[in-house]
Formats: structure tokens, sequence, C-alpha cells
């Protein structure tokens, strides 16, 4: 996206429904689509709500129950909300294929899935385990994008393409991370506890990387594509392979920005 057309969060719903009343004039057949999804709705949460909903609707949990059950945590809960503008932010400021806010809302099933995920994680942490769990299969069926309910995830986070991420229970995200189709963040084996992947700040994990147990990927680091990482991760670093080892020094601070899967061998670690 136009890195001129990025505005703050209070600003993000009027430029979503801008956006979608333009796509109206000039594409009639998505008209009425967008006027139901987006442009009838007072805000961004009802919108998404109506959206994830109608993506999980089935006979068990139809679209008017599941509107209700999503719709109540997302006006509750302003830590959410913020979460939301920050994933929207993430998306149009990282990703060239976006053109603007209401691509990801509406098409982008990494951002949605994330959205769904935060519903779940909101009803496994007020014990309504059963429901989160349901939430956790539908979410998979739907989107091919496997969270646990337990696994916490900050904002400002970026799922580009999203099919077949699996993120475990006792995994940690934090915030402004970015990863790309296939990744694992799972656990080594059978143990029970706290088995999964902490991931630092601005981390980037490539296409079809796996990170498995309970390490610590550092803050800044850059998880090259393919590579199966078993070992912590010093901060500010590079790696790859399988098993993954240092390779570089990514060339910024937060790789998650950047979202740059090259990496030059030559360039010399500190």
């Amino acid at each position: 996206m136009d890195p001129t057309r990025i505005v703050p969060d209070d600003q993000i719903w009027a430029a979503i429904q801008e956006e979608c009343a333009e796509v109206a004039r000039n594409e009639p057949l998505l008209a009425g689509f967008l006027y139901t999804v987006i442009l009838s709705q007072p805000d961004l949460e009802d919108a998404l709500s109506y959206i994830l909903a109608s993506k999980l609707d089935n006979t068990t949990l139809p679209a008017l129950s599941l509107r209700d059950i999503i719709h109540d945590v997302l006006i509750d809960d302003e830590c959410i909300q913020r979460a939301v503008r920050a994933d929207l932010q993430a998306v149009v400021s990282r990703d060239p294929a976006c053109p603007g806010y209401s691509n990801p809302l509406l098409y982008f099933k990494g951002f949605q899935s994330i959205q769904a995920y935060r519903v779940a994680n909101f009803y496994w942490e007020h014990n309504r385990k059963p429901l989160a769990h349901y939430l956790q299969s539908r979410i998979s069926e739907v989107f091919a994008v496997d969270i646990h309910p337990g696994a916490r995830i900050g904002k400002g986070i970026m799922f580009d393409h999203a099919t077949s991420v699996v993120i475990g229970e006792t995994a940690v995200v934090e915030d402004e991370f970015s990863m790309l189709h296939e990744v694992t963040l799972g656990g080594s084996g059978k143990e029970g506890g706290d088995r999964h992947p902490k991931i630092g700040r601005g981390v980037m994990i490539g296409a079809g990387a796996k990170v498995l147990g309970n390490i610590r990927v550092g803050e800044g680091a850059k998880i090259g594509a393919g590579s199966v990482v078993l070992k912590d991760v010093p901060p500010h670093t590079t790696v790859a392979g399988v098993p993954a080892r240092v390779v570089n020094l990514p060339p910024s601070a937060l790789p998650a920005h950047d979202m740059d899967q090259a990496f030059d061998p030559s360039v010399p670690i500190c």
C-alpha cells in the first residue's frame, strides 16, 4: 500500500467505508455484498463480527449465534479492539499486495484467522474452554490455521497467506511479529507443561519454518524459509538451515517490518 494512505487507528473504519463505497460504485456486482458487510455496519467491531460469523457458520452453531458470541467479545474487550487495529496496520504497511484497509478485513484469511483466535482465547481465559476448543476446530477447518486458544499472541501481527500455520498451547508471540505460510510453533515431543516456543518482538519467520520446543527466539531475529529451529536464537540474528544455525545479521532491528526473505551469508557476524 502507498505509505501516504496510512491513517491513524481512529480513522481506520472511515477509510474502510470509503474504500468499499468506491469499489461498490466501480463494481456493481459487489455493491450488495459490500453494503451488507461494511456500509450498513456502524463500526469495525460489528463488521468484523459479521464477517467472522459468516465464515465460521455451520449447523452446530449458525451464523446468528456465532455473531453474538464474537460481537460480545469485540465490543467489551478494549485490548482486542486495539489489537485488531494494530493487525490491520501491520498488514497494510508490510504487504505490498494489500491495496487498502478493507482488503484484509474482507478477504485475507491470515488477518481473519488471528481475530477469530483472539475470540477463542478470550473464552479460554474466561474458563469457557469447551467453547474455545470448538472455535479452534472451526477456525482450523475454515482458514487452515490451527492456533491453540491457550497460546498468547500480541498485537501488530501479520500472517502472510497463512495456510498450514500451527501454533501450540504454550507458545508466546510478542508484538510486531510477521510470518508466512506453513510455519509451525510446536512442541518437540510428548512432554507436557510449557513446551512451545517463545517469540520475541519484531521477529520474522519465513515460509515453511518449524520452531520446536520451549525455546526462545530473541527480539528482532529472522528465521529463513524451510528452517528447523531447535535451540534458542539470539536477538537480532538471522538463522537458517536444518538444523538452523546463525548465518548473519538482519539488515534492520525489526525484520518483521521489512518482510525481507533473503539473506547474504557473506555478511560477517559480529
